[in-house]
């Protein structure tokens, strides 16, 4: 009886099944992992760019120049708010005179807190405003901005001048028109005092803003840039921490899509008085400036 030959098996003919006991990992295909890690990180960046989802930063305008000496008053004070996922940018114009209560101080004009802590102790002005913004106007804002005007001149110069259009006339002499001003000018548009009090310098300091923000970016302009960063540091002191300087410009570089709501606190919402000294300086009407409060800070 021939011996019957069993048919020779190759490895590919047998399936593993694998048991509860003997289970092989299964590997993660390496485009698997790069998916997960791309989709991973578009999370994160998007997360950085609009969270959170609102900053609030107190722009401070000061008086010092050789003639005033080193340590100044508040002459502008500007609220500002960012939303980067809308985008909006809210800039709140705030009068110098207006009269609240300073921490440690009492009652005075606003534009004081600055001048009161730093004449006390150099360095603490910035930080004795935001205290005072936040008990004032409840809004929560931590980083300012402090400008200091006499670095102005170099600043609007280094950018080559800048342009602004005046759709109406602004009491104090600037008729309808396009003006270009150079730095020296464009302090003198800033600071003039018209015969009404701060609130067309208040205006005119919103619109220099803006101009300087639209000089900034038009690309033709960015081979000033280094210059104006040089001269930045002669006029500018903040908190903000550089981490949030790229979502703060993500924001602002599409302003020229959205525009700027530029707002102040108008005549009708201030009581215009004299202090027992004799200063006339402006009460708050808080219930006209609340409903704009919560309409820009949304508190």
């Amino acid at each position: 009886m021939s011996e019957v030959t069993q048919p020779t098996r190759r490895l590919h003919d047998f399936q593993y099944v694998p048991t509860s006991h003997n289970t092989e990992h299964r590997r993660i295909p390496k485009k698997r992992k790069g998916c997960f890690w791309f989709v991973a990180l578009m999370a994160l960046a998007l997360i950085y760019f609009i969270a959170p989802i609102r900053t609030n930063i107190l722009l401070l305008g000061t008086d010092d120049s050789p003639e005033r000496g080193s340590i100044g008053r508040t002459d502008t004070i500007i609220l500002a708010t960012i939303v980067p996922l809308t985008p909006y940018v809210g800039m709140l114009s705030i009068p110098r005179d207006l009269w609240v209560t300073i921490p440690d101080i009492g009652e005075q004009r606003i534009n004081t807190a600055y001048f009161f802590a730093e004449a006390n102790e150099r360095g603490k002005g910035p930080r004795a405003a935001l205290q005072t913004i936040r008990d004032n106007f409840d809004v929560p804002v931590h980083y300012y901005v402090v400008i200091h005007m006499a670095g102005l001149v170099s600043a609007v110069d280094a950018l080559g001048g800048v342009d602004i259009q005046l759709d109406k006339p602004i009491i104090g002499g600037f008729p309808v028109g396009v003006y270009h001003l150079n730095g020296t000018e464009a302090l003198v548009f800033v600071r003039e005092r018209s015969s009404i009090g701060d609130f067309s310098r208040m205006q005119r300091g919103q619109i220099l803003i803006g101009a300087a923000f639209s000089k900034v970016l038009q690309p033709t302009n960015w081979r000033n840039l280094p210059q104006l960063a040089f001269s930045l540091t002669e006029l500018i002191d903040t908190n903000i921490p550089l981490w949030q300087w790229p979502r703060l410009l993500f924001a602002i570089l599409r302003v020229p899509l959205v525009g700027v709501d530029s707002q102040t606190i108008t005549r009708d919402m201030v009581v215009l008085f004299q202090t027992s000294a004799g200063a006339q300086v402006l009460a708050p009407n808080w219930e006209a400036i609340n409903p704009l409060l919560k309409d820009m800070f949304g508190r």
